[in-house]
């Protein structure tokens, strides 16, 4: 038995374009560096009796010349930001061949980001929000130019605030949290070998060496209208958890012990324990395109942060 327990159909929902919801259980090219305005690794105070330790890496693989993948990362440099806009991390994992994956994912990306600034609304209406507003720009930019048609991406959006997480998805990329020491999944894949899963047919060991593993059932702009999966109800974050964000790219090569050791020996150094997943990936074989995000809470045992200005770490263009 996988020792990764999923959690999902605890607090997860579906959101249509209409706004709908049902229960579920539920980039650049190669080379390209990611930007900083200040240091990879940092610490970061929150509006929550614990602080934020990050890491990121993106990487285009072994085998494939062009990244598809873009990530993001805002961590808001003062408390009234933090309140207001929270920390944001985004995964996705653009397709459509001819760089169109990679336009697709950075349009997931920013659009994302932008639409998160703008909104007014509560979460989780704001980040599903924010999602179909990437749907609809990507599915109308492949309309409007043929050498974009069909293009779309995953998407795996996480928000930190006010002492809880919100998160939401389409595809494939994941969201994982180790807490006390247990790797939980915490979020189901948009996949028919996913369904099988749920449905009991396949454990997600078989799941992951099953030929259709990577044949996504849902992506952003493959429809005008798309539904999001999204946690219906905050998700109570304790200090030491530890989220993953991440494209299939990681978890098809890299077993779930192995991510759960990398991210138990990692903390408290996220940056440390990316890169090593990446690592990771690459020696069995790197065979997609890789991108993490890790987001470690710890107790708040030393002094805040000073307040600075909002950062973002995203893939240079």
């Amino acid at each position: 038995m996988s020792l990764l327990q999923t959690v999902v159909g605890w607090f997860s929902g579906t959101s249509s374009a209409a706004g709908a919801r049902a229960h579920a259980a539920s980039s650049g090219s190669a080379g390209h560096a990611l930007r900083d305005t200040n240091e990879q690794r940092r610490t970061v105070a929150a509006a929550a009796p614990w602080q934020l330790e990050t890491g990121t890496a993106t990487d285009p693989g072994c085998v494939r010349e062009l990244n598809e993948d873009t990530l993001l990362l805002q961590v808001p440099g003062s408390p009234d930001a933090m309140r207001r806009h929270g920390v944001l991390a985004v995964v996705c994992d653009g397709m459509g061949g001819h760089e169109a994956g990679e336009v697709a994912s950075a349009l997931a990306r920013d659009t994302i980001a932008a639409a998160l600034r703008a909104d007014d609304a509560q979460l989780p209406d704001a980040l599903v929000h924010a999602i179909q507003a990437a749907n609809g720009a990507i599915f109308d930019a492949g309309r409007k130019q043929s050498a974009l048609r069909g293009m779309g991406t995953t998407c795996c959006a996480l928000v930190l605030r006010d002492g809880a997480a919100w998160c939401a998805h389409v595809g494939d990329s994941r969201c994982y949290l180790l807490r006390d020491g247990d790797l939980l999944l915490m979020t189901e894949d948009h996949s028919a070998v996913m369904d099988m899963v749920r449905r009991g047919i396949l454990s997600l060991e078989e799941a992951r060496h099953h030929p259709d593993k990577n044949v996504i059932s849902r992506a952003l702009g493959s429809h005008a209208a798309i539904e999001v999966s999204s946690w219906n109800h905050p998700f109570v974050v304790q200090p030491d958890d530890v989220f993953l964000l991440c494209s299939d790219g990681l978890y098809d090569l890299v077993s779930d012990e192995d991510i759960r050791t990398v991210m138990m020996h990692g903390t408290p150094h996220a940056q440390v324990a990316c890169d090593r997943l990446i690592a990771l990936a690459r020696e069995r074989g790197g065979l997609d395109n890789i991108s993490v995000v890790m987001l470690h809470l710890r107790a708040a045992d030393r002094p805040a942060a000073s307040p600075g200005a909002t950062r973002t770490i995203e893939i240079m263009r």
